[in-house]
């Protein structure tokens, strides 16, 4: 088994809360990592009907059966089961009584808000890193500003073209074959669990529309105008992909240093092997040559960065800086040593416009973080104060 950089915070949040809850992707490795971090805990997954059943209809007795601390997979599936869940941990608050997982992260954190707020640590686990596929410790960006680490193998869009899904890895499956699978799978089962669409068709061009504004500020009358919906369909489909972990936003930076800036997030896809078959990229050496080479390395450098802050158990405070005359930084994270912009370039040789957003940031921002340069290349090294960093060594 590959080991997940999430187990140590969730082993620590047992041994603190009565409640612990994991939330992300279908396919992402819940189950597994949760039978492998807790191998006492008795298990009940809420996706068997006989077992649904049993918890909708008789709660209470359904988790009288439980003698010791459980696993209860999928939970969302019997939201009733959070109320009586409270009480029990009220009466006893006992650490790491229950686990839950669940894919669908707004019904989850919408019971756990209602019903189990202060009593449940929250995490959240994504698809494999190339750091975990690869047994790499978890790196910050003050680690890769201050210095190389080691460095991950192949060139990165075989690590794009793949993504982290673990049944792609442990089972060397194609990754196009077993992203349509998934895409289908998600639009016949999670979209009308999550909410009624009733045009499938429509929602699976909303979708392909979305990926191909991967790294763009997004623009939700156009995107549903391009879709032939309304600004309020594709304002609630958008919500549907979010809370099922295919897309997230990325917030502006909220400095403005006196400028005009943009308003609107910019739109990311959770796995780019997803986003590269939604693309209709055919294979790792296609992407190299596509037109949306650029816009995937970006989501690639985006959405790792996000996943070893949320790995690590940290809220991701992320974002991005753009004015109203388009100078830009694609990233800047809010560390303890302030805010660190982050410029991200495809391409493998480093050119001195790469340093055009990084130069007017530090012009207007003063005592900010050193800016950080990943690129498609493979040196790393330092120029004029800016750390250039190779997308291998990347979180």
């Amino acid at each position: 088994m590959i080991s997940r950089h999430l187990t140590p915070v969730l082993l620590r949040a047992s041994g603190q809360y009565p409640v612990v809850s994991v939330t992300g992707p279908r396919q992402s490795g819940k189950t597994t990592l949760l039978r492998h971090a807790f191998p006492d805990h008795r298990y009940a997954s809420l996706e068997a009907p006989d077992v649904r059943a049993f918890a909708l209809s008789d709660p209470r007795d359904f988790l009288a059966q439980f003698r010791g601390p459980v696993i209860l997979d999928e939970a969302q599936h019997a939201p009733e089961l959070f109320s009586y869940i409270q009480v029990l941990v009220d009466e006893r608050p006992e650490p790491g009584r229950f686990v839950l997982s669940g894919s669908h992260n707004f019904l989850l954190m919408r019971r756990i808000a209602q019903s189990l707020a202060g009593r449940v640590h929250i995490s959240h686990l994504l698809p494999f890193s190339p750091a975990e596929l690869h047994e790499f410790p978890l790196r910050t960006v003050e680690d890769i500003a201050d210095g190389e680490s080691a460095a991950l193998p192949g060139p990165w869009t075989g690590s794009a073209f793949a993504g982290g899904y673990p049944p792609i890895h442990d089972r060397g499956l194609d990754p196009s074959e077993w992203h349509s699978l998934y895409f289908q799978t998600y639009l016949q089962r999670d979209v009308r669990e999550l909410t009624q669409v009733g045009d499938l068709e429509a929602f699976r061009r909303f979708v392909l529309l979305c990926a191909g504004r991967a790294g763009q500020p997004l623009n939700l009358s156009a995107l549903g105008a391009d879709c032939g919906v309304s600004h309020e369909t594709a304002r609630r489909w958008l919500s549907v992909l979010e809370a099922s972990f295919i897309v997230f936003r990325l917030p502006p930076h909220h400095e403005n240093f006196n400028k005009r800036l943009t308003k609107s997030p910019k739109l990311y896809f959770v796995d780019t092997g997803l986003l590269c078959y939604l693309l209709r990229v055919g294979s790792a050496d296609e992407l190299a040559v596509h037109a949306a080479r650029g816009a995937v390395f970006e989501n690639l450098i985006v959405s790792e960065l996000r996943k070893s802050c949320y790995h690590a158990g940290r809220e991701p405070r992320l974002a991005f800086w753009r004015d109203h005359t388009g100078n830009e930084v694609d990233l800047v994270v809010d560390s303890a040593r302030g805010a660190v912009p982050v410029e991200i370039k495809s391409g493998a040789t480093v050119a001195s416009d790469f340093f055009k957003g990084l130069r007017h940031w530090e012009k207007l921002a003063g005592n900010s973080g050193p800016g950080i340069l990943v690129y498609g290349g493979d040196d790393s090294h330092r120029r004029s104060g800016v750390a250039v960093r190779s997308w291998r060594q990347w979180p």
